[in-house]
Protein backbone atom coordinates (compact mmCIF):
# COMPACT_ATOMS: atom_id res chain seq x y z
CA UNK A 1 0.00 0.00 0.00
CA UNK A 2 1.23 3.49 -0.86
CA UNK A 3 2.10 5.58 2.21
CA UNK A 4 1.99 9.36 2.08
CA UNK A 5 2.91 11.79 4.83
CA UNK A 6 1.12 15.10 5.29
CA UNK A 7 1.94 17.95 7.65
CA UNK A 8 -0.53 19.43 10.13
CA UNK A 9 0.51 22.48 12.13
CA UNK A 10 -2.81 23.05 13.91
CA UNK A 11 -6.30 21.51 13.81
CA UNK A 12 -7.79 21.67 10.31
CA UNK A 13 -11.00 19.80 9.49
CA UNK A 14 -10.46 20.04 5.72
CA UNK A 15 -7.13 18.24 6.01
CA UNK A 16 -8.52 15.55 8.32
CA UNK A 17 -11.44 14.91 5.95
CA UNK A 18 -8.95 14.59 3.08
CA UNK A 19 -6.95 12.01 5.04
CA UNK A 20 -10.12 10.05 5.77
CA UNK A 21 -11.10 10.20 2.10
CA UNK A 22 -7.68 8.96 1.01
CA UNK A 23 -7.99 6.00 3.37
CA UNK A 24 -11.32 5.13 1.77
CA UNK A 25 -9.54 5.14 -1.60
CA UNK A 26 -6.87 2.72 -0.37
CA UNK A 27 -4.08 5.17 0.46
CA UNK A 28 -2.48 5.19 3.92
CA UNK A 29 -1.79 8.75 5.00
CA UNK A 30 0.28 9.53 8.08
CA UNK A 31 -0.24 12.92 9.69
CA UNK A 32 2.96 14.59 10.95
CA UNK A 33 2.01 17.03 13.68
CA UNK A 34 3.31 18.73 16.88
CA UNK A 35 3.22 16.81 20.15
CA UNK A 36 0.54 19.18 21.41
CA UNK A 37 -1.90 17.97 18.76
CA UNK A 38 -4.93 15.99 19.93
CA UNK A 39 -5.15 13.02 17.54
CA UNK A 40 -8.39 12.39 15.65
CA UNK A 41 -9.86 8.89 15.96
CA UNK A 42 -9.01 6.42 13.22
CA UNK A 43 -6.08 8.44 11.81
CA UNK A 44 -2.38 7.57 12.09
CA UNK A 45 -0.33 10.38 13.61
CA UNK A 46 3.38 10.86 14.06
CA UNK A 47 3.86 13.50 16.73
CA UNK A 48 7.17 15.28 17.31
CA UNK A 49 8.76 18.54 18.39
CA UNK A 50 9.60 19.33 14.74
CA UNK A 51 7.03 17.86 12.33
CA UNK A 52 8.64 19.69 9.40
CA UNK A 53 11.98 17.92 9.71
CA UNK A 54 10.29 14.67 10.79
CA UNK A 55 8.18 14.64 7.61
CA UNK A 56 11.16 15.35 5.34
CA UNK A 57 13.42 12.85 7.11
CA UNK A 58 10.77 10.14 6.74
CA UNK A 59 10.52 10.91 3.04
CA UNK A 60 14.27 10.90 2.47
CA UNK A 61 14.75 7.67 4.41
CA UNK A 62 12.03 5.87 2.45
CA UNK A 63 9.70 5.44 5.42
CA UNK A 64 6.96 7.04 3.31
CA UNK A 65 6.58 7.03 -0.48
CA UNK A 66 5.68 10.69 -0.87
CA UNK A 67 4.84 13.80 1.13
CA UNK A 68 2.44 16.74 1.11
CA UNK A 69 3.30 19.90 3.05
CA UNK A 70 -0.26 20.37 4.26
CA UNK A 71 -0.42 23.25 6.75
CA UNK A 72 3.17 23.18 7.96
CA UNK A 73 5.00 26.55 7.68
CA UNK A 74 6.34 27.11 4.19
CA UNK A 75 9.70 28.70 5.03
CA UNK A 76 10.97 26.14 7.54
CA UNK A 77 9.56 23.11 5.69
CA UNK A 78 10.84 24.06 2.25
CA UNK A 79 14.22 25.18 3.62
CA UNK A 80 14.69 21.79 5.30
CA UNK A 81 13.56 20.01 2.13
CA UNK A 82 16.05 22.01 0.06
CA UNK A 83 18.93 21.26 2.41
CA UNK A 84 18.03 17.57 2.75
CA UNK A 85 17.77 17.24 -1.04
CA UNK A 86 21.17 18.85 -1.62
CA UNK A 87 19.90 21.51 -4.04
CA UNK A 88 20.42 25.26 -3.85
CA UNK A 89 16.82 26.09 -4.69
CA UNK A 90 13.45 24.41 -5.17
CA UNK A 91 11.38 24.51 -8.37
CA UNK A 92 7.62 24.21 -7.92
CA UNK A 93 4.94 23.82 -10.58
CA UNK A 94 1.31 24.26 -9.52
CA UNK A 95 -1.53 22.21 -10.97
CA UNK A 96 -4.57 24.51 -11.08
CA UNK A 97 -8.14 24.25 -12.29
CA UNK A 98 -10.53 27.05 -13.23
CA UNK A 99 -14.11 27.09 -11.99
CA UNK A 100 -15.25 25.78 -15.38
CA UNK A 101 -12.89 22.79 -15.23
CA UNK A 102 -9.86 23.89 -17.29
CA UNK A 103 -6.67 22.42 -15.78
CA UNK A 104 -3.21 23.83 -16.36
CA UNK A 105 0.28 23.87 -14.90
CA UNK A 106 1.52 27.26 -13.68
CA UNK A 107 5.09 28.24 -12.90
CA UNK A 108 6.94 30.08 -11.40
CA UNK A 109 4.71 30.41 -8.32
CA UNK A 110 7.19 31.32 -5.58
CA UNK A 111 8.11 34.97 -5.08
CA UNK A 112 11.82 34.02 -5.20
CA UNK A 113 11.50 31.82 -8.31
CA UNK A 114 11.75 32.49 -12.05
CA UNK A 115 13.52 35.84 -11.85
CA UNK A 116 15.93 35.05 -14.71
CA UNK A 117 15.50 33.91 -18.30
CA UNK A 118 17.57 30.79 -17.61
CA UNK A 119 15.45 29.79 -14.62
CA UNK A 120 12.23 30.12 -16.64
CA UNK A 121 13.71 28.06 -19.48
CA UNK A 122 14.54 25.34 -16.94
CA UNK A 123 10.99 25.53 -15.60
CA UNK A 124 9.58 25.07 -19.11
CA UNK A 125 11.53 21.84 -19.51
CA UNK A 126 10.50 20.62 -16.07
CA UNK A 127 6.87 21.50 -16.74
CA UNK A 128 6.91 19.53 -19.99
CA UNK A 129 8.20 16.47 -18.15
CA UNK A 130 5.59 16.86 -15.42
CA UNK A 131 2.80 17.32 -17.97
CA UNK A 132 3.83 14.13 -19.73
CA UNK A 133 4.08 12.29 -16.42
CA UNK A 134 0.51 13.15 -15.36
CA UNK A 135 -1.02 13.02 -18.84
CA UNK A 136 -1.61 16.70 -19.55
CA UNK A 137 -1.36 18.98 -22.58
CA UNK A 138 2.35 19.83 -23.10
CA UNK A 139 1.83 23.04 -25.12
CA UNK A 140 3.60 25.98 -23.48
CA UNK A 141 2.33 29.57 -23.22
CA UNK A 142 4.90 32.20 -22.23
CA UNK A 143 3.26 35.23 -20.61
CA UNK A 144 4.63 38.76 -20.55
CA UNK A 145 3.60 42.06 -18.99
CA UNK A 146 1.65 43.45 -21.93
CA UNK A 147 0.71 43.15 -25.59
CA UNK A 148 3.24 43.57 -28.38
CA UNK A 149 1.37 46.74 -29.33
CA UNK A 150 2.32 48.20 -25.94
CA UNK A 151 5.99 48.36 -26.90
CA UNK A 152 7.48 51.71 -25.90
CA UNK A 153 4.94 52.57 -23.21
CA UNK A 154 6.87 51.20 -20.24
CA UNK A 155 10.47 49.99 -20.04
CA UNK A 156 9.58 47.14 -17.68
CA UNK A 157 6.92 45.91 -20.09
CA UNK A 158 9.37 46.25 -23.00
CA UNK A 159 11.86 44.03 -21.17
CA UNK A 160 9.13 41.53 -20.30
CA UNK A 161 8.02 41.31 -23.93
CA UNK A 162 11.58 40.80 -25.14
CA UNK A 163 12.29 38.09 -22.56
CA UNK A 164 9.08 36.24 -23.37
CA UNK A 165 9.87 36.30 -27.10
CA UNK A 166 13.34 34.90 -26.40
CA UNK A 167 12.09 32.16 -24.04
CA UNK A 168 9.43 31.15 -26.55
CA UNK A 169 12.00 30.83 -29.35
CA UNK A 170 14.42 28.83 -27.19
CA UNK A 171 11.84 26.41 -25.79
CA UNK A 172 9.36 25.94 -28.63
CA UNK A 173 6.62 27.66 -26.67
CA UNK A 174 4.34 30.47 -27.82
CA UNK A 175 4.49 34.02 -26.56
CA UNK A 176 0.88 34.71 -25.57
CA UNK A 177 1.61 38.22 -24.33
CA UNK A 178 -0.54 39.14 -21.29
CA UNK A 179 -3.56 37.20 -22.53
CA UNK A 180 -3.78 34.48 -19.89
CA UNK A 181 -7.55 34.27 -20.41
CA UNK A 182 -6.95 33.02 -23.95
CA UNK A 183 -4.00 30.79 -23.10
CA UNK A 184 -5.63 28.72 -20.34
CA UNK A 185 -7.40 25.80 -21.93
CA UNK A 186 -5.52 25.91 -25.22
CA UNK A 187 -2.18 25.45 -23.42
CA UNK A 188 -1.46 23.00 -20.63
CA UNK A 189 1.56 24.93 -19.33
CA UNK A 190 1.52 28.62 -18.41
CA UNK A 191 4.84 30.38 -17.71
CA UNK A 192 4.37 33.58 -15.72
CA UNK A 193 6.74 36.53 -16.22
CA UNK A 194 8.19 35.98 -12.74
CA UNK A 195 7.37 34.34 -9.41
CA UNK A 196 5.60 37.40 -8.02
CA UNK A 197 3.08 37.55 -10.86
CA UNK A 198 2.75 33.76 -10.80
CA UNK A 199 1.94 33.87 -7.09
CA UNK A 200 -0.65 36.58 -7.74
CA UNK A 201 -2.23 34.49 -10.52
CA UNK A 202 -2.41 31.51 -8.18
CA UNK A 203 -3.92 33.46 -5.27
CA UNK A 204 -6.40 35.31 -7.46
CA UNK A 205 -7.67 32.13 -9.09
CA UNK A 206 -7.88 30.05 -5.92
CA UNK A 207 -8.85 32.59 -3.27
CA UNK A 208 -11.01 34.97 -5.31
CA UNK A 209 -11.95 33.17 -8.50
CA UNK A 210 -13.40 29.95 -7.05
CA UNK A 211 -10.71 27.89 -8.79
CA UNK A 212 -9.15 24.73 -7.40
CA UNK A 213 -5.56 23.99 -6.47
CA UNK A 214 -4.23 20.46 -6.81
CA UNK A 215 -0.88 21.18 -5.19
CA UNK A 216 2.55 22.13 -6.53
CA UNK A 217 5.07 19.30 -6.98
CA UNK A 218 8.72 20.16 -6.40
CA UNK A 219 10.28 19.06 -9.67
CA UNK A 220 14.04 19.35 -9.13
CA UNK A 221 14.43 16.74 -6.38
CA UNK A 222 14.37 12.93 -6.52
CA UNK A 223 11.46 12.29 -4.14
CA UNK A 224 7.72 13.04 -4.59
CA UNK A 225 6.86 16.16 -2.58
CA UNK A 226 3.73 18.23 -3.20
CA UNK A 227 3.62 21.73 -1.80
CA UNK A 228 0.30 23.23 -0.73
CA UNK A 229 -1.02 26.58 0.40
CA UNK A 230 -2.24 26.78 3.99
CA UNK A 231 -5.23 28.70 2.61
CA UNK A 232 -6.43 25.78 0.50
CA UNK A 233 -9.30 23.45 1.31
CA UNK A 234 -8.30 20.93 -1.40
CA UNK A 235 -5.82 18.73 0.47
CA UNK A 236 -7.45 15.66 -1.06
CA UNK A 237 -6.37 16.85 -4.51
CA UNK A 238 -2.77 17.18 -3.32
CA UNK A 239 -2.81 13.68 -1.81
CA UNK A 240 -4.15 12.25 -5.07
CA UNK A 241 -1.50 14.15 -7.05
CA UNK A 242 1.24 12.78 -4.79
CA UNK A 243 -0.17 9.28 -5.25
CA UNK A 244 -0.16 9.76 -9.03
CA UNK A 245 3.47 10.91 -8.98
CA UNK A 246 4.50 7.95 -6.82
CA UNK A 247 2.83 5.45 -9.16
CA UNK A 248 4.39 6.96 -12.28
CA UNK A 249 7.83 7.31 -10.68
Amino acid sequence: MIQIGIGLAEPNEHLIHAVEGAAAEGTRVIVFAPRSMEPSPGITYRLSDSPESDLIDALMQGQIDGAVRGTLPANSTLRYLRDASGVDHLERIALLETVDGRKFLLTPVGIDEGSTIRSRINLVQSAKRLAEQIGMNRRVAILSGGRLGDLGRNPDVDRSLAEAELIARLTGGDHCEILIEDAVGEYGIIIAPDGISGNLIFRTLILLGSGTGHGAPVVNIDVPFVDTSRATESFGNAIRLAKNLIRRK
